[in-house]
């Protein structure tokens, strides 16, 4: 069982650890010719699960990922942490934006490496994988909804604080999961007409069922016990966090609920 800072203990102990406990550890990957390393937690024994792809945000997979992977299993959910950059790619807060920002500039790399993930979720022997959804934290929240718009087949994606960009016309119609997105009301990163810009364009997709949440003065990384730099925009918000974790629990609970 892993040992996290005091922060993410609190935050992780709101989910009861179950009697019979959780299987956890980092997990190496490959997949054309890149080694990456990620994480793997569901509920210990035989058995499958509706699988999670958990997204880090911009310093890679952290604590931090690990411990909601944690949460999830908890939850009866088996949880994969993605790792975007590569296993050898773990920047300073000081590098972390260039590094993520790489990946904004090159969509095709940045949708082919998280589509690469989600297929090495669904091969997971705890893994049902006719139940899969993918959420993700910032730069993981916009990869997240990156991954709906490969037209995946994955049943729901959570963004939380995460960028909201839009695609070309008519991409949006590709999308089948079910989206939900968390979203601090006073977040810089995606201000008023980036989230109407977002909306807008999910709206020329009437078929796709999709639901936007905005917290009151929540800024970026809301939900990041560490974040605390209100002069760049981001702050870590309590009551926004444990809001934001309530509404994703009960959105995956309705769509796993009708995937029975």
């Amino acid at each position: 069982m892993n040992t996290y800072a005091p922060n993410l203990t609190e935050i992780l102990d709101r989910e009861p650890l179950p009697a019979s406990g959780i299987e956890s550890g980092d997990v190496d990957y490959a997949a054309d010719g890149v080694a990456y390393r990620g994480y793997l937690a569901h509920p210990a024994g035989e058995g499958r699960h509706p699988g999670i792809m958990v997204v880090h945000d911009w310093l890679g997979v952290t604590d931090y990922v690990r411990m909601r992977c944690d949460m999830l299993a908890r939850l009866g959910y088996t949880a994969f942490a993605a790792d975007v950059y590569g296993a050898d790619v773990r920047p300073a807060p000081e590098d972390a934006a260039g590094v993520a920002g790489g990946f904004y500039q090159d969509r095709p790399l940045w949708r082919k490496r998280l589509t690469e993930a989600f297929a090495y979720l669904r091969e997971q022997p705890s893994v049902d994988a006719d139940r899969t959804a993918a959420i993700g934290y910032c730069f993981g929240g916009s990869s997240v909804l990156e991954l709906a718009r490969t037209g995946a087949v994955v049943d729901a994606v959570v963004s939380f604080h995460g960028g909201l960009l839009t695609g070309p016309e008519g991409e949006a119609e590709q999308i089948t999961a079910k989206l939900l997105v968390l979203h601090g009301a006073a977040d810089p990163v995606a201000p008023d007409d980036a989230m109407l810009a977002f909306e807008n364009d999910l709206r020329t997709a009437p078929s796709v069922d999709w639901q936007l949440v905005s917290y009151a003065n929540a800024m970026h990384a809301f939900t990041l016990p560490d974040a605390d730099t209100p002069e760049q925009g981001a702050q870590f918000q309590a009551t926004a966090e444990r809001r934001s974790w309530a509404a994703m629990k009960a959105f995956l609970a309705e769509v796993f609920e009708a995937r029975v």
